[in-house]
């Protein structure tokens, strides 16, 4: 069911993606080729039909990441952490001592 919603997200992703590319804006951008849609989406052009359309595809966007993130945690209820394998090390009984001082070389006996 996961994999369905999934899907779902990447498609519905690309959906917005291009409603908000195709939607005018103060600097045309990509609006600029809708002009010859305005007969068919009526006398205010795409601005009012794009506006709601991303308006419904952004609210499908939601609810479909919402149910996708509830399926995905009803199938792992599991920490990361619950995987790791844990090892002990061997401890030792003798305290760990100090380096000894070196010592000086010794001069050399006068004949």
């Amino acid at each position: 069911m996961t994999d369905f919603f999934f899907v779902l997200e990447f498609i519905l992703a690309i959906i917005i993606t291009i409603a908000v590319l195709l939607q005018k804006s103060s600097s045309i951008g990509l609006g600029a080729y809708s002009g010859s849609n305005e007969s068919l989406f009526g006398a205010k052009g795409p601005g009012g039909f794009l506006a709601k359309f991303t308006l419904v595809i952004g609210l499908l966007f939601i609810v479909n990441t919402i149910c996708l993130t509830y399926l995905y945690n009803l199938q792992s209820n599991e920490s990361l952490i619950d995987n790791v394998e844990t090892t002990t090390v061997p401890s030792t009984d003798s305290t760990p001592t100090a380096p000894s001082a070196p010592t000086a070389p010794e001069a050399p006996l006068a004949k």
